[in-house]
C-alpha cells in the first residue's frame, strides 16, 4: 500500500498533457497464435481473420500468426497454451491432445454432422457451447468459439470402391477418426502435417482421411493421390479458437469483443469457401478420380458409428451428455425432412 500511495502521489503531479495518451496505446498487447494448418491452408482458414483483427485493433493489440508446428508440434498445442508459451490456438480438441472430457468430439466424430451448418446449430442452439466453456474453464483455457470446416473423405493412391479396399491402408487421420476406422482395417498414422505430401510420395502413407477435396487441392495432396472417395465419415470438422485464460482476462472488453467478431467471420468464411469448393472440385477438378462405396455397404459404417457413440457415452457423464445431444439433434433433422436430411426418414 505504501508503494501504491507513493505512485499515486507522484502521478498526481503529471501534467494533463501527459495523461492524454491512454496506457493501452503505450503498451500494445501482443499475442502469439498458432494454427493447426500449414501455410497454404492458413491463407484461407485463419489469415484473413487475423489480418482483419490487426487492422481494426489499430495498434492497441496485435496477433502474431504461426502455422502448423512452427512454435510447438500440433500435439503439444494445448499444453503450450495452458502454460502461456503461446497465447491462443486454432485447432480441434482431438489434434491438440486436449485433456478434457470433450476431446474425443473434436475434429471428426463419426457421423455427428452431415452438413457444415450442423456444427454452429449444435453449439449455439443445442447447448454444446456451454459444455465446452465449462470443460475448458476447468483447465485454465478460454473456449472462444466453435465453427465448422470441411467434411472428412479419403484421398488415396489406389481406388476405394468397397470396404475391403480399406483393409491395410496406412492413412493419416485424426485420433478419434483413426480409432473408429481401425475396425475396418485402416491403419492410422500420425505424422507432422507438413510431412504428409512427401509421406504419400515415398509410400509411407497409402492415403489421407483428414479433409475434403477443397483442402486436398489447396495444400497439394491432390497432386500425390489419385482417387477421392465420395463417402465421408463426417459432414463437417469441428474446430475452435482457444486462448490462455489469464491472457484472455488481460484483454479489455472491447478487444475481447473484436476477437469474437473476427473469429466468427473466420467461421463464416470457411463455411462458404469449403461448401462451394467441395462441389466445384468434384464437378470441375481434374486431379483425382471420384470413387464411391455403394450405399448398402456403407450402411455398415454408419451402423458401426452408432455403436461407437454408445461406447464413448459409457466413458463419462459429460460424454454421455454430448452424445445425447448429437442423437437428439440428428433425430430432429430426420423428422424435419428436406432440406435438412435426405433419404433418412
Amino acid at each position: 500500500m505504501t508503494s501504491r500511495r507513493k505512485f499515486l502521489k507522484g502521478a498526481a503531479v503529471i501534467p494533463a498533457a501527459g495523461l492524454a495518451t491512454p496506457a493501452l496505446a503505450q503498451n500494445k498487447i501482443t499475442w502469439r497464435l498458432q494454427t493447426y494448418a500449414g501455410a497454404a491452408l492458413a491463407e484461407h482458414v485463419i489469415k484473413p481473420a487475423i489480418d482483419s483483427f490487426n487492422k481494426i485493433a489499430d495498434g492497441q493489440m496485435e496477433i502474431e500468426l504461426y502455422f502448423a508446428d512452427q512454435l510447438v508440434p500440433t500435439g503439444e498445442l494445448f499444453q503450450a497454451m495452458q502454460r502461456g508459451t503461446i497465447d491462443a490456438v486454432q485447432s480441434d480438441d482431438d489434434s491438440m491432445a486436449s485433456p478434457t472430457e470433450v476431446t474425443v468430439f473434436g475434429g471428426y466424430f463419426p457421423f455427428a454432422s452431415r452438413y457444415s451448418l450442423d456444427v454452429p446449430v449444435l453449439f449455439n442452439q443445442y447447448g454444446l457451447n456451454d459444455i465446452w466453456a465449462a470443460e475448458y474453464e476447468k483447465v485454465g483455457v478460454k473456449h472462444i468459439s466453435a465453427g465448422s470446416w470441411d467434411p472428412c473423405h479419403f484421398a488415396t493412391k489406389d481406388p476405394i470402391r468397397s470396404l475391403k479396399d480399406l483393409e491395410g491402408k496406412r492413412v493419416f487421420t485424426f485420433p478419434t477418426a483413426g480409432r473408429f476406422l481401425s475396425q475396418f482395417g485402416v491403419v492410422p498414422v500420425t505424422l507432422p502435417w507438413e510431412d504428409i505430401e512427401v509421406a504419400v510420395q515415398t509410400g509411407e502413407l497409402d492415403g489421407i482421411a483428414w479433409s475434403g477435396i477443397t483442402e486436398d487441392y489447396t495444400v497439394g495432396w491432390a497432386d500425390v493421390t489419385n482417387y477421392f472417395l465420395t463417402n465421408n465419415i463426417s459432414g463437417a470438422w469441428i474446430g475452435h479458437f482457444f486462448a490462455n485464460m489469464e491472457r484472455w482476462n488481460e484483454v479489455p472488453p472491447h478487444l475481447q469483443e473484436l476477437l469474437k467478431v473476427c473469429f466468427e467471420q473466420s467461421h463464416y468464411y470457411r463455411q462458404w469457401w469449403y461448401w462451394g469448393g467441395e462441389a466445384s472440385l468434384r464437378v470441375n477438378g481434374t486431379k483425382m478420380e471420384l470413387t464411391t462405396i455403394p450405399d448398402a455397404e456403407w450402411d455398415q459404417v454408419e451402423a458401426a458409428a452408432q455403436t461407437f457413440w454408445d461406447e464413448i457415452a459409457a466413458e463419462s457423464e459429460t460424454k454421455a451428455k454430448v452424445v445425447e445431444i448429437f442423437k437428439q439433434y440428428n433425430a430432429d433433422m430426420v423428422k424435419a425432412g428436406r432440406p435438412y436430411r435426405y433419404g433418412d426418414a
